[in-house]
């Protein structure tokens, strides 16, 4: 799984990644492991629920009860994942789900649903 990057800074001098990936598997992939952590899933949860608004980095930290390097660790994971987006407001870093990754990791695990299921029902043999 081949992951490529691109570094970018914004107007704001705040520097960020955007990620790129060779197929949708591998982006599954990595939003798939984001997600298997415990920690991080109930983070991304948190934020769903939060809507578009989102939360700053001290609310998700306090409603949650995580460290703030713990926190942090966490929250690059999902961003770098895809699943999360962070903004500035003032002095505060907000954090809120990226609602598209969300919806496309959903469809990529379901598109393919029972296209390879058997029919098991028998046929009546008159």
């Amino acid at each position: 799984m081949a992951i490529v990057g691109r570094v970018y800074f914004d107007n704001s001098s705040n520097i960020g990644m955007i990620m790129g990936y060779e197929s949708e598997e591998a982006r599954a992939t990595m939003m798939l492991a984001a997600l298997g952590n415990e920690t991080r899933l109930r983070i991304f949860r948190l934020l769903v629920r939060a809507g578009e608004a989102g939360l700053k980095v001290g609310d998700v930290q306090s409603r949650l009860d995580l460290a703030g390097s713990t926190l942090t660790h966490h929250l690059a994971t999902l961003r770098l994942a895809g699943l999360i987006a962070q903004r500035r407001d003032g002095r505060a870093i907000v954090c809120s789900a990226e609602y598209e990754a969300m919806d496309a990791l959903v469809v990529y695990l379901t598109d393919q649903c029972c296209v390879d299921a058997v029919d098991t029902q028998l046929s009546d043999p008159a």
